[in-house]
């Protein structure tokens, strides 16, 4: 009984960094948390003398978590080109917030993670370009380590982390300065949005701009990504004319990116992230499935 209370005291403190990974890599707090169950009921199910014989029991549960995480991810490219509409991560509070169903060192690390603008380009990756991305850039493993994970061999591990950053690199907003850039920005574009000034909007984002939303089929949202700055600032004001009554609230995403949250009484009726770049908004993405913003209400 003793040793066996170790093994779990052990894995109670591995569980942030194995929450942390499943995230990064399936982009919704659920899944990570399934994915995490599933390293963990693995490791007990082993057999006594193989389960004792594992001497980094944090080792084997990363690589078995990230396992499990790429297997979900696989099958959820399939499942996803069936979602109707646009497919975005879950925007997860910054510090400040409770994660329901998870221990505050698990949240903590959730919290501190990559901003909500990676996690939407980790979206463009393979299945195997994102797993070796994340366990390379965020958790520091040697290509020998990851491998295992991805079973192939390490030079094409690197292979694979090398086209992953130039992805990253091509597809990821810079993200200004909190007191000079993006913060400003975010919140001269609440304040818009707030109170439907169209010019303004207009004025502070891209020409180019993108918006994607996710309804994930429940609640209204644009099927299809948005494009140009006028078109943006019209759809935006048309929300907000859709819901006059809605509270505009700037609140704190991990990572510290800024954002906005729709408020419809004591319900959350969506959340707005930017990305900037250059001094303006250069993606919007708007979450309004239910399902991804239970953590906000």
């Amino acid at each position: 009984m003793g040793n066996m209370t170790a093994e779990l005291l052990d894995i109670d403190g591995e569980r942030p960094r194995l929450l942390g990974l499943a995230y990064q890599m399936l982009g919704t707090v659920a899944d990570a948390e399934d994915a995490v169950q599933e390293a963990v009921s693995r490791f007990y199910a082993l057999p006594d003398q193989e389960r004792a014989a594992v001497q980094r029991p944090g080792a084997w549960l990363m690589r078995t978590t990230g396992r499990v995480a790429l297997d979900v991810l696989k099958s959820a490219r399939h499942q996803r080109e069936l979602y109707v509409g646009e497919w975005l991560p879950e925007p997860i509070p910054g510090h400040g917030g409770e994660l329901k169903g998870s221990s505050p060192e698990s949240y903590a690390v959730l919290q501190t993670e990559v901003s909500y603008g990676l996690m939407v380009v980790l979206e463009r990756l393979s299945p195997a370009q994102r797993a070796v991305f994340v366990l390379r850039e965020s958790f520091g493993l040697g290509f020998p380590e990851i491998s295992e994970v991805v079973l192939r061999s390490p030079g094409a591990c690197r292979q694979l982390a090398s086209e992953a950053r130039k992805k990253i690199q091509a597809g990821e907003s810079t993200r200004d300065s909190e007191e000079t850039g993006h913060g400003q920005l975010v919140r001269a574009f609440a304040h818009a949005c707030s109170t439907g000034d169209i010019a303004e909007l207009t004025r502070l984002l891209d020409p180019s701009v993108e918006l994607r939303s996710d309804g994930g089929g429940v609640a209204s949202a644009a099927r299809r990504p948005v494009i140009t700055a006028v078109n943006v600032a019209k759809m935006l004001v048309g929300l907000r004319q859709k819901y006059p009554e809605a509270e505009v609230e700037r609140v704190t995403l991990a990572g510290g990116e800024q954002g906005a949250l729709l408020r419809l009484g004591e319900e959350v009726g969506g959340l707005i992230a930017c990305g900037t770049s250059s001094g303006v908004i250069a993606q919007v993405w708007i979450m309004r499935n239910p399902e991804k913003l239970q953590l906000w209400q």
